[in-house]
């Protein structure tokens, strides 16, 4: 369920509860006169199952309460209700497929925000990736993997694309390539200082390495792996099922990729270099190329799904 406050000018209060009151799979509905003050208005309150909460919020959109007043959502954890029950049982489809395009649009955006934070994690993820491929060590390319902050843009680059936004485009676009630029760069100097205390050395780099060794080898599989994660990453945005991003952040090589490129340039190992960088962009244009493609049958399979329940309300 989902919890949504609003605050309605008082001339446009009675179209927002009679939308409500229309909308299946509402219950608790709350009107309070005159209590809002900035901006001032009614407060109106409601619980709303989230299949269809995208819905209601987009009505609520057209009537321009976005611009004359306030859309606030919360997610309800928990609702001791049989009116709740009987909201959630009457609303079309599962809560678990349902998709919020606005919450999904306003996270993205604030994951792929390019601020110190965003480039701090990447760059100490490659830093890590990087001790990684040069001890051979697997488990500190699984940790490089779980802390890097990539798949935020990406997502932002599904969605923009999705729903038409090229400002959040730019801005996930933005915050990737100088997020990998910065990232790779600070690891190129990183090589540097650590083969100067004698704690890199070529020689790791060159030996066999069968535990990542794939990284700059990239293959069919790096592709339908990405493929795989990048539908996973997309659906548990999308389902509010966060914990599985750790295993989708565990499944790609973004980020070993683009430490392995910077070692090996700062060795003068080009072949790796460029293998490592074909691994790192096709793993980037698998997850886009599946995040945004799950979108997609996401927003049709939910518009055939409206289509159903506007049919059967008509008959």
């Amino acid at each position: 369920m989902l919890h949504l406050r609003l605050i309605t000018p008082s001339d446009r209060t009675d179209d927002v509860v009679r939308l409500i009151e229309r909308t299946v799979g509402t219950t608790h509905l709350v009107v309070l006169p005159g209590v809002a003050r900035n901006p001032a208005g009614d407060v109106v309150m409601c619980d709303v199952a989230r299949e269809a909460g995208d819905e209601l919020i987009g009505e609520l959109r057209a009537l321009e309460l976005d611009r004359t007043g306030s859309i606030a959502v919360e997610n309800i954890d928990l609702s001791l209700s049989k009116r709740a029950d009987k909201a959630e049982a009457e609303a079309p489809g599962e809560g678990a497929d349902a998709v919020l395009w606005e919450q999904l649009t306003e996270a993205t955006h604030e994951e792929s925000t390019l601020s110190v934070t965003y480039v701090a994690f990447i760059t100490l993820a490659t830093m890590i990736a990087a001790c990684g491929v040069v001890l051979d060590n697997a488990i500190l390319i699984v940790g490089a993997m779980a802390v890097g902050p990539e798949f935020g843009p990406l997502a932002g680059i599904c969605t923009a694309l999705v729903q038409r936004h090229p400002r959040l485009a730019l801005r996930s676009l933005t915050a990737l390539l100088v997020g990998f630029a910065v990232a790779m760069l600070v690891t190129v100097g990183f090589t540097y200082f650590m083969d100067g205390v004698g704690l890199f050395t070529k020689v790791q780099l060159e030996a066999t390495r069968p535990n990542t060794n794939f990284i700059y080898r990239p293959d069919a599989f790096s592709f339908v792996v990405a493929v795989l994660a990048g539908a996973a990453g997309t659906l548990s945005l999308t389902s509010a099922k966060s914990g599985a991003l750790v295993g989708v952040a565990i499944s790609v090589t973004t980020v070993p990729a683009a430490a392995n490129a910077a070692v090996a340039f700062a060795y003068n190992e080009y072949k790796q270099a460029w293998g490592s960088t074909a691994q790192l962009l096709l793993n980037l244009l698998g997850i886009v190329l599946a995040g945004t493609l799950t979108l997609l049958a996401q927003k049709w399979l939910w518009a055939r799904q409206r289509e159903r329940t506007a049919k059967a309300g008509g008959v």
